[in-house]
C-alpha cells in the first residue's frame, strides 16, 4: 500500500506520523471543530465555502487558525497531488490544542486528512430512507464541532428500529439530522427548510441557490414535527450525500419517490454546480 498523506503540526508528512497528544484539548475534553469536502475527478469542490464555515466555527469556538485560507487551498492541492486520489475527502480538524490544565485553550492545530470517499451516484436513488425522530438539541448548533456523543450513542436503538438516521427536533420543531440538513415539500410544491438550530451545510447553501435560480418557491422557517409528516416530498442532503430521499419517519409512509419529484429536480442541478 502507497503512503498515504497529510498535514499536521505545520507539514506534510505520512500519516502514520501524525497525531494529536494527549495533552491536547481534542482529547482531554473533545473540544474542536472541522470541516469535510468531496474531491472529484481530482477537483475540491466548494472549498471556499467549506473553508468559510470553518473559520467561521474557530472564531465562535474562540479559536485561531494560524493558516490562511490560501494556505490552506494550498495545502489541500498538495494532498491531492501527493496521495493520487481524485475521488476522495478532505477532513480538516481544529483543535483545542495543549492544555496544562486540561481545560484552557492555548495554541490550536490544524490537521488535514485526505481519505477514501465511495463516489455517489449521479442520479437520484429512488430508494428513500428510513429516519426516527428523537429530541435533542446540538450545543452551539451553528457550529461543526467534533461532538457527536448523542448521534453515536443513539446507534444501537436506531438499528434495533431498522431505520438509517435520526432526526433531531427540539419543543417539537424539526432541526437535523446529525450529518445531514433536512428539507420538506410541501402539497403546494414549497421548498421548505428550518432557520435556526442547525448547521447551515454547504449542500443546503447550494440547494437555496440552484432552487431560487429556478424559480422553486422556498420557505426558510421553523418546522413542526407534526408538518413534515404532511409533506409530499422529504429529502436530506449533505456533502457526501447530495440529496437522500426520505421514505419514513417513524411510522409514517410518504408518496413513492420519483423521477418527477422537485428533489430530483435539484439534484441534477447540484450536478451542474459541481461541473
Amino acid at each position: 500500500m502507497s503512503t498515504l498523506y497529510c498535514y499536521a503540526n505545520h507539514q506534510i508528512k505520512p500519516l502514520e506520523n501524525a497525531g494529536v497528544p494527549v495533552s491536547d484539548l481534542l482529547v482531554q475534553r473533545g473540544y474542536g471543530i472541522f470541516d469535510f469536502l468531496r474531491v472529484a475527478h481530482g477537483k475540491p469542490l466548494f472549498l471556499e465555502q467549506h473553508l468559510e464555515r470553518l473559520f467561521n466555527s474557530a472564531s465562535i469556538m474562540h479559536l485561531t487558525i494560524k493558516e490562511s485560507k490560501e494556505e490552506i487551498k494550498k495545502i489541500v492541492a498538495e494532498l491531492i497531488e501527493k496521495n493520487k486520489m481524485p475521488f476522495s475527502g478532505i477532513r480538516m480538524f481544529v483543535s483545542g490544542g495543549d492544555s496544562a490544565d486540561g481545560y484552557t485553550i492555548s495554541a490550536p492545530r490544524l490537521v488535514v486528512l485526505q481519505q477514501v470517499l465511495a463516489v455517489p451516484d449521479n442520479q437520484l436513488s429512488t430508494k428513500g430512507i428510513h429516519l426516527v425522530s428523537h429530541p435533542f438539541q446540538r450545543q452551539l448548533a451553528e457550529v461543526k464541532t467534533t461532538d457527536y456523543l448523542m448521534a453515536i450513542w443513539l446507534q444501537p436503538w436506531m438499528k434495533s428500529l431498522g431505520a438509517d438516521d435520526i432526526l433531531y427536533y427540539h419543543k417539537e420543531s424539526i432541526t437535523e439530522c446529525p450529518r445531514s440538513n433536512i428539507f420538506m415539500v410541501t402539497p403546494e410544491n414549497k421548498l421548505i427548510t428550518p432557520a435556526t438550530q442547525m448547521l447551515k451545510g454547504i449542500t443546503r447553501q447550494n440547494i437555496l441557490k440552484v432552487a431560487a435560480a429556478h424559480q422553486i418557491e422556498v420557505e426558510i422557517r421553523p418546522i413542526e414535527l407534526a408538518e413534515i409528516k404532511t409533506a409530499k416530498e422529504v429529502f436530506i442532503s449533505s456533502s457526501t450525500k447530495r440529496i437522500l430521499p426520505v421514505s419514513r419517519l417513524d411510522d409514517h409512509f410518504f408518496p413513492e419517490i420519483s423521477s418527477n419529484l422537485i428533489s430530483a429536480r435539484l439534484f441534477s442541478y447540484l450536478l451542474e454546480l459541481e461541473q
